[in-house]
């Protein structure tokens, strides 16, 4: 796995270097993807074995993508400054620690600790590894490298599911992120083979751009965690504080919309003064990329509400186990890694790729097909081809918005896109997750209620005793096991899991039209992003 200098003289000379060191940078990002992968299949497994509500595995996912989104660019600075090789090893060793901890959580606040590790770790490592490719390989080859490096993305969901799932439901969710520590020391190991490159000279640190970015990242995460706790569109009576009843979770998130806007200001006043920067301001200096960058975040937000809801409503509605959901994930994780591996046989080829940019209306018609046609069967043929049709939309999308921005990008600036797409891919799966959870429960909460208030066979009394103010995700199973606690009659309690089995079937509808109406809104701005030519242009505007 050595790659000796004089094999990057060759690549530099134009002869192809050796695909080696893409396999450990490629593992070191499917390592990335188990732990997310694991956790949401697992969702029912680590909230039983924990005495946890879903809701905790959700800001559990969320907490790790907000570390991984506020940190991405401080840590490429960081990879710069040191060079991407220690970075690269520091941070799996951080990854393997913080799994080894996730494996031997007994609570929430060890679990989300956890996490916030995973975060740091990942934060640091997604832009080292798009420095080494970057670094390795060279030309026609290194666009090739970077779209492999995109594509793993889906690709690495396929095997995820499978083995998080097999591992979750029969020796346990803790060997799951066992596997992952010790698989994540390995590829520590073998990153001390990668290459050693020259840092960069020292450029000083953007102390208040990283303070604004990581704010701003932060409270938008913050805000779509809390929507349902603190409130939708007006504030809840949980909420900490209110201005004109307007829910609190609304405020925090535009004021981290406002903070990011005041972020690229600041940028590009470091640039004008001559200091240092902790993202060029280029990389957003026109229409073209901020919408492929939008089109990034799109895509995460929507890629993330499939691979939670589901789980979500399988293994906590259905009482399905992890092996079942991983089933009913594969249709969705087979298309997108086959669309993925076909955008990137057409970019080798050259191919415009045109029509990769309708990616976002194949994603809204398969989920638009879902929720006409699921039920509580997910092997039926309908169900399958809408899953798959989300799938490719979101496959092609993730390997051809990445390759869009990063492997075009000239050189100077390609150690800021990519970080650049990271942190927006992460900030968009921990928005996605918490919004999508927020959704479905809020939609779930409005369906019963209207139900029960034209019920006549479920008293005041009985509504009152079971709390319905705060309905949650539950199995049939355990709705009868909390109505057993209470004075319902027999005849009661299946009119209640009646009225719950299908308001929660209805607020998985609407969850899918939700997401398909998104798919539909998010195709606008994608209409300006690039056709992609068969290589990265040597010079000319990008």
């Amino acid at each position: 796995m050595a790659t000796q200098p004089a094999s990057r003289a060759h690549a530099a000379a134009g002869e192809r270097a050796s695909w080696l060191p893409l396999i450990a940078i490629g593992a070191a990002q499917v390592v990335l993807i188990f732990n997310v992968t694991a956790l949401k299949v697992s969702i029912d497994a680590i909230a039983d074995a924990l005495s946890l509500p879903a809701s905790t595995l959700k800001t559990a996912i969320v907490v790790y993508f907000g570390v991984a989104a506020a940190l991405t660019l401080p840590g490429a600075k960081l990879g710069a400054a040191l060079g991407p090789r220690p970075v690269f090893r520091a941070a799996m060793a951080l990854f393997a620690v913080a799994m080894a901890a996730m494996a031997a959580s007994g609570g929430a606040f060890a679990l989300i600790a956890a996490q916030v590790g995973a975060g740091i770790a990942s934060a640091a490592l997604v832009p080292a590894l798009v420095a080494l490719v970057a670094s390795e390989y060279r030309d026609a080859q290194r666009a090739r490298a970077l779209g492999w490096l995109g594509a793993l993305q889906a690709m690495g969901i396929v095997p995820g599911i499978a083995v998080a799932g097999a591992l979750a439901t029969w020796p346990g969710w803790r060997y799951t992120f066992g596997a992952l520590a010790v698989a994540a020391a390995l590829v520590c190991l073998l990153g001390g083979r990668l290459a050693s490159h020259h840092r960069r000279s020292a450029e000083g640190f953007d102390v208040v751009g990283a303070a604004l970015v990581a704010a701003a990242v932060l409270a938008i995460g913050i805000g779509a965690d809390k929507l349902l706790e603190w409130g939708v569109l007006r504030a809840a009576p949980a909420a900490p504080a209110s201005v004109a009843a307007i829910s609190p979770a609304l405020i925090v998130m535009a004021a981290g919309a406002l903070l990011m806007k005041g972020f690229v200001s600041w940028e590009w006043k470091c640039r004008a003064r001559g200091r240092p920067l902790l993202l060029a301001p280029e990389v957003l200096a026109t229409p073209t990329k901020r919408s492929t960058l939008l089109s990034i975040f799109a895509i995460g937000l929507i890629g993330a509400g499939f691979t939670f809801l589901i789980p979500l409503y399988i293994e906590v509605v259905q009482g399905r186990s992890s092996v079942y959901t991983a089933l009913a994930l594969m249709p969705f994780a087979l298309a997108g890694f086959v669309a993925a591996l076909a955008v990137g046989r057409l970019r080798a080829r050259g191919a415009p790729l045109r029509v990769v940019r309708y990616g976002f209306l194949v994603v809204a018609a398969g989920a638009a097909l879902l929720g006409v046609t699921v039920r509580n069967d997910w092997s039926d043929a309908m169900v399958i081809a809408g899953l798959a049709l989300a799938g490719l939309g979101e496959g092609a999308l993730t390997t051809y918005l990445f390759d869009a921005l990063v492997a075009r990008a000239p050189r100077p600036l390609a150690d800021d896109v990519a970080p650049l797409c990271g942190a927006a891919s992460s900030l968009a799966a921990g928005v996605g997750t918490a919004l999508m959870g927020a959704l479905a429960i809020a939609l779930l909460g409005a369906n019963v209620h209207r139900e029960l208030a034209a019920n006549p066979a479920i008293h005041e009394a009985l509504r009152v005793e079971v709390n319905l103010d705060s309905v949650r995700f539950v199995s049939n199973d355990r709705l009868r096991a909390v109505l057993a606690r209470t004075a319902a009659t027999p005849e009661q309690v299946e009119e209640a899991v009646r009225i719950n089995t299908a308001a929660r079937l209805r607020a998985l509808k609407l969850s899918f039209f939700a997401l398909a109406l998104f798919a539909a809104i998010a195709f606008l701005p994608a209409r300006r992003v690039p056709t992609l030519a068969s290589a990265p242009p040597a010079a000319g505007p990008w």
